[in-house]
């Protein structure tokens, strides 16, 4: 039996981890070095770094803050915001990123990520796909944090994924981020059952039954920030993840 992969997803602000609702009401955190050292001690699989700021406001990655997240992490390191170069993608790599999640890139620049699979292998390339819906119930793929509307269809996304031979697939929910009542499991379903790569759950998550969901979907690894930080009713800071037990009981479950 294969264990499911339980991915912590740490937004980075200004140097600074938030946490949003929506992809809105960003909540400051704490620092970075601190969450990581607590991931740390709690055996974390791996985890996701998204600087929420950098292609917002057109600023490459900062690599002296990832430098010294990635020298204090034990667990592999997928890292995704303001990547748009190949030179981004070498950077990244050089300091121990294991992986480069892709959004704002797959529109702007998809070249890019086509030449970076061939030159570093598909393995290390991940394509998030941040999805919205509109107050009629039907989805549209976003990018740039939320902010551009995409035209692409879910078939049409699926095909560019294919080719620019992607790794690894992120199926984010706006409407549900930050929100911990559960993944959007009808477009995840849709992404799992048409994609021939692994499908990462994110959005939503705020319970172990969430994950089970997501699993029994088609996902082959789930992803939250909220479940991982939040405690109780009042949202108290209080990092946390689920004991080798759990994730063993989860996994025999889906």
């Amino acid at each position: 039996m294969n264990l499911v992969r339980v991915i912590p997803v740490l937004l980075l602000a200004d140097e600074g981890l938030v946490k949003t609702t929506k992809f809105k009401d960003r909540r400051y955190i704490g620092d970075p070095i601190n969450a990581v050292k607590i991931f740390n001690e709690k055996e974390a699989d791996e985890l996701c770094l998204l600087d929420i700021n950098a292609t917002k406001q057109g600023k490459q990655p900062n690599y002296k803050k990832i430098e010294e997240i990635v020298s204090e992490a034990f667990m592999p390191i997928t890292y995704g915001g303001g990547v748009s170069s190949l030179e981004h993608f070498e950077s990244l790599f050089n300091l121990g990123v294991e992986k480069v999640s892709v959004n704002s890139c797959l529109f702007d620049n998809p070249s890019v990520v086509y030449d970076a699979a061939n030159l570093y292998g598909s393995q290390s390339i991940v394509a998030s796909i941040d999805l919205k819906k509109d107050i009629f119930g039907k989805y549209r793929v976003v990018s740039h944090c939320g902010q551009k509307k995409q035209k692409k269809t879910f078939e049409e996304m699926i095909e560019l994924l294919k080719d620019l031979d992607c790794g690894e697939c992120i199926i984010n929910s706006v409407n549900n981020d930050g929100c911990m009542k559960g993944y959007d499991l009808k477009a995840l379903k849709y992404f799992c059952k048409n994609l021939r790569i692994p499908v990462v759950s994110m959005g939503g998550a705020g319970s172990l039954n969430h994950f089970k969901e997501s699993i029994q979907a088609g996902s082959s690894a789930v992803g939250a920030g909220s479940f991982f930080i939040y405690q109780g009713k009042r949202k108290a800071i209080l990092i946390s993840y689920p004991s080798e037990k759990e994730i063993y009981e989860l996994s025999a479950k889906a």
